[in-house]
Protein backbone atom coordinates (compact mmCIF):
# COMPACT_ATOMS: atom_id res chain seq x y z
CA UNK A 1 0.00 0.00 0.00
CA UNK A 2 2.82 1.84 0.77
CA UNK A 3 4.61 1.69 -2.31
CA UNK A 4 1.23 2.11 -4.39
CA UNK A 5 0.91 5.89 -2.37
CA UNK A 6 4.68 6.73 -3.04
CA UNK A 7 4.43 5.71 -6.84
CA UNK A 8 1.26 7.53 -7.40
CA UNK A 9 2.97 10.91 -5.21
CA UNK A 10 5.73 10.80 -7.89
CA UNK A 11 3.48 10.16 -11.18
CA UNK A 12 1.87 12.89 -9.94
CA UNK A 13 4.56 15.34 -9.38
CA UNK A 14 5.87 14.71 -12.38
CA UNK A 15 2.79 15.39 -13.78
CA UNK A 16 2.75 18.91 -12.43
CA UNK A 17 5.76 19.58 -12.92
CA UNK A 18 5.74 18.74 -16.52
CA UNK A 19 2.68 21.02 -17.00
CA UNK A 20 4.42 23.99 -14.99
CA UNK A 21 7.08 23.64 -17.44
CA UNK A 22 5.14 23.76 -20.67
CA UNK A 23 3.39 26.83 -19.01
CA UNK A 24 6.19 28.90 -17.95
CA UNK A 25 8.65 28.12 -21.57
CA UNK A 26 8.87 24.44 -22.14
CA UNK A 27 8.28 25.63 -25.37
CA UNK A 28 11.99 25.46 -26.42
CA UNK A 29 13.35 25.81 -29.96
CA UNK A 30 16.20 23.79 -31.73
CA UNK A 31 18.98 26.74 -30.02
CA UNK A 32 17.33 26.79 -26.56
CA UNK A 33 14.82 29.80 -26.83
CA UNK A 34 11.82 30.38 -25.16
CA UNK A 35 9.02 31.07 -27.71
CA UNK A 36 6.08 31.95 -25.30
CA UNK A 37 8.53 34.41 -23.38
CA UNK A 38 9.26 36.01 -26.79
CA UNK A 39 12.45 35.11 -27.41
CA UNK A 40 13.91 33.93 -30.99
CA UNK A 41 17.14 33.34 -32.32
CA UNK A 42 19.45 35.99 -33.81
CA UNK A 43 22.09 34.02 -36.01
CA UNK A 44 24.55 37.06 -35.69
CA UNK A 45 24.39 37.55 -32.03
CA UNK A 46 24.13 33.97 -31.91
CA UNK A 47 21.83 34.16 -29.20
CA UNK A 48 18.22 34.16 -28.20
CA UNK A 49 16.57 37.51 -28.31
CA UNK A 50 13.40 39.40 -27.96
CA UNK A 51 12.58 41.10 -30.87
CA UNK A 52 10.58 43.69 -29.67
CA UNK A 53 12.95 44.84 -27.41
CA UNK A 54 15.44 45.68 -30.18
CA UNK A 55 16.65 49.29 -30.71
CA UNK A 56 15.86 49.28 -34.72
CA UNK A 57 11.53 48.24 -35.03
CA UNK A 58 10.20 48.58 -38.34
CA UNK A 59 5.94 49.03 -39.03
CA UNK A 60 4.74 47.31 -41.73
CA UNK A 61 3.64 49.95 -44.26
CA UNK A 62 0.64 47.94 -46.05
CA UNK A 63 -1.03 47.60 -42.36
CA UNK A 64 -2.68 49.79 -39.35
CA UNK A 65 0.88 49.15 -37.61
CA UNK A 66 -0.22 45.69 -36.50
CA UNK A 67 3.23 43.89 -37.39
CA UNK A 68 7.09 45.37 -36.34
CA UNK A 69 10.15 43.82 -38.25
CA UNK A 70 13.12 43.89 -35.84
CA UNK A 71 16.54 44.96 -37.12
CA UNK A 72 19.93 43.46 -36.00
CA UNK A 73 23.12 44.91 -37.35
CA UNK A 74 26.39 42.41 -37.09
CA UNK A 75 29.33 44.55 -35.16
CA UNK A 76 30.78 45.50 -38.65
CA UNK A 77 27.70 46.74 -40.00
CA UNK A 78 28.54 44.01 -43.08
CA UNK A 79 25.21 42.12 -42.11
CA UNK A 80 21.57 43.22 -41.65
CA UNK A 81 19.24 40.43 -39.88
CA UNK A 82 15.89 41.36 -40.41
CA UNK A 83 13.37 40.02 -38.46
CA UNK A 84 10.10 39.56 -40.79
CA UNK A 85 6.70 37.76 -41.02
CA UNK A 86 6.06 35.00 -43.42
CA UNK A 87 9.95 34.30 -43.38
CA UNK A 88 11.25 30.62 -43.03
CA UNK A 89 13.51 30.70 -40.17
CA UNK A 90 11.95 33.82 -39.01
CA UNK A 91 14.71 36.47 -39.83
CA UNK A 92 16.79 37.28 -43.44
CA UNK A 93 20.65 37.82 -43.08
CA UNK A 94 20.91 40.91 -45.98
CA UNK A 95 24.28 41.53 -46.66
CA UNK A 96 26.20 45.12 -47.57
CA UNK A 97 28.89 45.02 -50.66
CA UNK A 98 31.84 46.68 -50.35
CA UNK A 99 31.02 50.30 -48.79
CA UNK A 100 27.26 50.14 -50.15
CA UNK A 101 24.50 51.91 -48.27
CA UNK A 102 22.17 49.13 -48.72
CA UNK A 103 21.98 45.23 -47.58
CA UNK A 104 20.68 42.78 -49.99
CA UNK A 105 19.08 39.83 -50.45
CA UNK A 106 16.76 38.12 -52.57
CA UNK A 107 14.74 40.96 -53.92
CA UNK A 108 15.04 42.42 -50.56
CA UNK A 109 17.22 46.15 -49.61
CA UNK A 110 16.84 47.49 -45.83
CA UNK A 111 18.05 50.79 -46.38
CA UNK A 112 18.69 54.26 -44.68
CA UNK A 113 15.67 55.97 -44.75
CA UNK A 114 15.09 59.66 -42.81
CA UNK A 115 18.21 60.77 -40.22
CA UNK A 116 18.38 57.44 -38.21
CA UNK A 117 15.43 55.28 -39.93
CA UNK A 118 15.40 52.65 -42.56
CA UNK A 119 13.35 51.19 -45.12
CA UNK A 120 13.27 47.21 -45.93
CA UNK A 121 12.19 47.07 -49.98
CA UNK A 122 10.70 44.02 -51.04
CA UNK A 123 11.21 44.26 -55.29
CA UNK A 124 11.38 47.64 -55.03
CA UNK A 125 8.45 48.16 -52.97
CA UNK A 126 8.94 49.42 -49.40
CA UNK A 127 6.99 47.07 -47.13
CA UNK A 128 8.80 48.33 -43.87
CA UNK A 129 9.78 51.56 -42.33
Amino acid sequence: MKKTILLSTMFLGSLVFAQEMTIKGGDRDAHGCIGSAGYTYSQIKKDCVRTFEQKIKLNEVASDGGYIAAVIFSKDKKKAEVFVKDVEGGSLILTRPGKAKAWKKDGYVLVPFKKSGYQLKKDNVVIYQ
